[in-house]
């Protein structure tokens, strides 16, 4: 759902109805949130993207430098 959808439902009229002043005031807060909410999981896809291509650069250029891992016959370490 869209804040412009939010923003531009209609309810339909009934015998005990709501005061739509205060019905249009919600959707009005409800489209705001919403709209920040968005903007948010937009900036944050990008920081993911960025974050991502960062690592894959990270990890060619450490696989360039590092080579492939050489076998050794027996545990030299301490343990």
């Amino acid at each position: 759902m869209t804040p412009h959808e939010v923003r531009t439902h209609d309810f339909a009229a009934c015998r005990r109805g709501v005061d739509p002043d205060e019905v249009r005031e919600f959707q009005a807060r409800v489209a705001d949130e919403l709209a920040m909410l968005n903007e948010a999981v937009r900036l944050l896809s990008q920081e993911n993207d960025r974050i991502k291509r960062a690592l894959r650069d990270w990890q060619t250029l450490h696989a360039r430098e590092c080579g492939p891992p050489q076998e050794h016959p027996h545990n030299s370490g301490h343990w």
